[in-house]
């Protein structure tokens, strides 16, 4: 079994995001970057799919410019086998990302994509969605424990209020949740092995996918700073002030 694993490069989580003087994004330039956490989740599970027997290729790929080589590189270190970049200078909008990774499904035809139920950056969860809709495959999304049987995967998803248990069709979409697993360190030995891994490098054209932004991003801003609390001396006072201030009662 070959398994697709899509790792996107965003600003590390432990990063405090700052907005652009001009409004027009957030500041990226010399800001720390890293793996989606969401992803680590996806090729740690790809690995130990690998590790169990399971699976016989993980193949890691990412879109954007090149210092996104550096995260396949990462996912390399974690136990991928091989690694794909499509090099793109565009921001790349969930259709787009979705579009070129199918025509990278078509080139390599992988049993299995794993990836991250959203990115941190733009937190938009709709990638899985619409590459499932793309290929026409089953998808089990937010996925909580993954299981692969013959032809088959039984997964656990994490729904609102409780779990959902369902089993899908191989070839298929799953995206990770964070109960999934914990993602490893990279180990030395393993970071100097990756950098001998190969990584194939492509193009949008290559691909034959209009990258083309759908929307433009009018204005980014920080939301409000939020007021000091008030000290209140009976309650008495605050139902006055939840009242009469606040007007929630």
């Amino acid at each position: 079994m070959k398994l697709l694993i899509p790792v996107k490069r965003v600003i590390d989580y432990n990063v405090k995001v700052r907005v652009k003087s001009d409004g027009t994004g957030v500041e990226t330039s010399n800001v720390k970057m890293s793996m989606n956490p969401f992803d680590e989740i996806a090729v740690e599970e790809a690995v130990r799919l690998k590790e169990a027997g399971k699976a016989e290729e993980v193949i890691a790929v990412s879109l954007g410019v090149a210092q996104c080589q550096e995260t396949i590189r990462t996912a390399l270190a974690m136990g991928a086998d091989r690694g794909i970049h499509v090099a793109s200078d565009v921001a790349l909008e969930p259709l787009a990302v979705a579009k070129l990774l199918k025509a990278i499904v078509d080139r390599e035809s992988p049993e299995l994509v794993i990836l991250g139920k959203q990115a941190i950056d733009d937190d938009s969860n709709q990638t899985g969605q619409m590459l499932a809709a793309l290929l026409g495959w089953p998808q089990a999304t937010f996925a909580s424990e993954l299981e692969l049987g013959d032809g088959t995967a039984k997964v656990i998803r994490e729904i609102d209020g409780g779990l959902e248990t369902i089993d899908i069709n191989l070839p298929a979409i799953v995206t990770t949740d964070l109960r999934l697993n914990e993602p490893r360190y990279a180990s030395l030995p393993n970071i100097m092995k990756a950098k001998k891994k190969p990584i194939d490098e492509l193009t949008p054209e290559d691909l034959g996918v209009d990258v083309t932004p759908r929307l433009t991003t009018l204005k980014v801003e920080e939301p409000a700073k939020r007021q000091a609390g008030v000290m209140v001396g009976s309650v008495a006072e605050l139902v006055d002030k939840l009242k009469n201030e606040a007007r929630v009662i």
